[in-house]
């Protein structure tokens, strides 16, 4: 869409895309866009992963071309941008313009058109931010994660040669190198994973962590349930449920053991979940 046809837009950073930024989302119309402030810190959805989220156009603004601006600055940079803006739409904390000193309020004062705030969403009393997801990944809780992302979390990588032991000693795997996403907690988790341009996303149970029983290199794994793959270049990996901490076993058949529990253990998770 071309940027003179739209005629409102959300701004944010939106790393996530999750429940909270949707909120925004829904008082876009037709024409409506999503403006992306690049601050550097965006691990969830880094990048264009954003666009997998939303069926509006995004556009990107980096921070450091836009944080020299006033406040009325700001608001003639974005009617410059967009000719035909008649509505604008932000988060309850919203701040904008050098060093961050103005608020929605001063936004009102300065557009002339609607100004739409929408207040912080929360579940169980608990609001919904980025932050807060970001913590909830880095101890594991899967289900916290999602819950408030509205969507399983998800790093995309390229497919890379991992030891090779996987396919001779315990079960084949995609090694994947995801540069940019936060990853979560070492361990072992029920995942979905979606082998390069497929629509559809294959059960799957995947390790992250340092290989504690092996090399003692950091990996990320993911094995393809009841499906052997071959010659795969990118995947995307999307966490359903934590299934257990990185552990260290003292034999290699140990190891095996406790890798035929997991697949178990997410065959049991994902049949209860398609139930």
């Amino acid at each position: 869409m071309a940027l003179s046809k739209i005629n409102s837009i959300a701004i944010g950073g939106f790393d996530g895309m999750h429940i909270g930024h949707r909120a925004l989302f829904e008082q876009l119309g037709e024409h409506g866009a999503i403006v992306v402030i690049e601050t550097g810190y965006a691990n969830l959805t880094p990048g264009r992963e954003r666009e997998k989220h939303t069926h509006y156009p995004i556009v990107y603004y980096p921070l450091d071309e836009i944080r020299h601006l006033e406040g009325k600055e700001f608001v003639a940079y974005l009617l410059m941008q967009f000719p035909n803006l008649k509505k604008i739409v932000v988060g309850y904390d919203f701040h904008f313009g050098k060093d961050r000193r103005y608020s929605h309020q001063d936004l009102k004062d300065f557009f002339a058109g609607v100004v739409c705030v929408i207040e912080q969403v929360t579940i169980d009393n608990d609001s919904v931010h980025s932050h807060k997801i970001r913590a909830k990944l880095q101890i594991g809780d899967i289900d916290g994660a999602n819950r408030f992302l509205g969507h399983n979390y998800c790093i995309s990588g390229n497919v890379i040669k991992g030891q090779g032991l996987g396919k001779k000693e315990f079960v084949p795997t995609l090694n994947l190198e995801c540069y940019g996403f936060l990853v979560p907690q070492e361990g072992v988790y029920v995942t979905l994973t979606r082998i390069d341009d497929e629509e559809h996303y294959h059960p799957s149970v995947a390790f992250m962590g340092h290989r504690v029983c092996t090399d003692g290199s950091y990996a990320i794994e993911s094995h393809i349930l009841d499906m052997d793959v071959q010659s795969v270049q990118r995947a995307t990996i999307c966490f359903v449920r934590f299934l257990r901490k990185n552990q260290k076993y003292e034999t290699l058949e140990l190891l095996k053991k406790a890798i035929q529990t997991d697949i178990s253990n997410a065959k049991k998770e994902l049949f209860h979940l398609s139930l």
